[in-house]
């Protein structure tokens, strides 16, 4: 089964700290909430220290189009991509062409030639690496790219599959929307970028002695019927405005023990088997509902929390971030970890890893 050798990360120069953020927000949004200072609690709430965001704190005070957005988005997601792709491949005997192939997650902006043709003029890619972009999937697409990197990494067991999650959620905003959507993105979202080399059974050139190596054991994408609303990007003139439901938790609790039950089902395994929750910090309550729903305590979620608070929700790398932290502690062989991560759909997707 193909292996996880070594994860890589990436953030934004702009370090912002929460209670600066909630000062901002306060000036934006209190014309439009006579309880403004109620609703700002989010912020604390958040459980989040600082963010890191591709614009200055100034930038968001002012009316942007959407054309100048994804301008920003084109020039800067690239750059961010190449910091991460390093990072990753820094401890690895590798070199760029040796990658067969890229799998790019961005929901962020629009780029036709997508992300990773850019990537390939930028970089010292092969110029004919396999390339597959994937757009849409949110806050599952790191892990859902993971997911579709070890497909190809099994369909090519010679192969080494370069995962790039890249999201700047900063340029998303909306300066006249005033809903409360937008005032709990402004509380939650941040900008990265993260990179995941993944080798196949016959993969050559790659450090089988990396520590620990992960290897996939299999993965279940659930999308759930009658959810199109729960989460998504909804297009206006202006670009791509949040849409997110508040009935995430909700639907957390009502759905996620019984997948992660029948998944793991698969593998005769069970969650008390699970040493290591590779968890998308979606939010704090989204991190409750987990542990409410799975029964896990706080020391069992204490990455994605650690992530959350030095980072804030930053769509699809989050994930990846948590697993980067996930591999700079000691695993000991046959160990199980379990990914998970939500996304527009409304859906899940969950990966099982074994330590070799």
């Amino acid at each position: 089964m193909p292996s996880i050798l070594s994860v890589g990360t990436a953030v934004p120069p702009y370090e912002v700290a929460q209670q600066d953020s909630m000062h901002l927000s306060r000036e934006l949004f209190e014309q439009a909430f006579p309880d403004i200072d109620r609703l700002l609690k989010i912020f604390a709430s958040s459980q989040i220290r600082k963010r890191h965001f591709a614009v200055p704190l100034d930038w968001f005070t002012a009316d942007h189009p959407f054309a100048e957005k994804n301008r920003l988005y084109l020039e800067l997601a690239p750059a961010l991509c190449k910091q991460a792709i390093e990072a990753c491949l820094q401890r690895m005997d590798l070199a760029l062409e040796q990658i067969d192939c890229v799998v790019l997650v961005s929901s962020t902006g629009i780029a036709t030639p997508s992300l990773d043709a850019h990537l390939v003029s930028l970089l010292p890619f092969r110029e004919n690496v396999t390339r597959i972009p994937l757009w849409g999937l949110g806050c599952a697409g790191g892990a859902m790219g993971l997911s579709r990197a070890a497909d190809y990494a099994k369909a090519y067991p010679e192969s080494l599959v370069l995962l790039i999650a890249v999201e700047l959620c900063s340029l998303t905003f909306i300066r006249s929307d005033l809903s409360k959507s937008n005032l709990v993105a402004s509380a939650l979202f941040a900008d990265g970028a993260a990179a995941v080399l993944i080798a196949g059974d016959r993969a050559k050139a790659a450090d089988r002695n990396a520590s620990p190596a992960l290897q996939f054991l299999g993965s279940r994408t659930t999308t759930w019927r009658d959810t199109l609303d729960i989460m998504g990007w909804e297009l206006q003139q202006q670009g791509l405005r949040v849409l997110f439901s508040r009935d995430i938790p909700t639907l957390v609790r009502q759905k996620m023990g019984q997948n992660v039950e029948q998944f793991l089902s698969e593998f005769d395994s069970k969650l008390t088997q699970i040493s290591q929750f590779i968890f998308h910090p979606g939010g704090t309550k989204v991190l409750d509902a987990y542990r409410d729903t799975l029964g896990l305590s706080q020391e069992q979620i204490g990455l994605s929390e650690a992530v959350l608070n030095e980072y804030g929700n930053m769509s699809s790398p989050t994930v990846l971030f948590v697993l980067a932290k996930s591999m700079q502690k000691d695993w000991s062989a046959r160990q199980y970890g379990l990914v998970s991560a939500l996304g527009p759909g409304f859906s899940s997707e969950l990966i099982l890893l074994e330590a070799r």
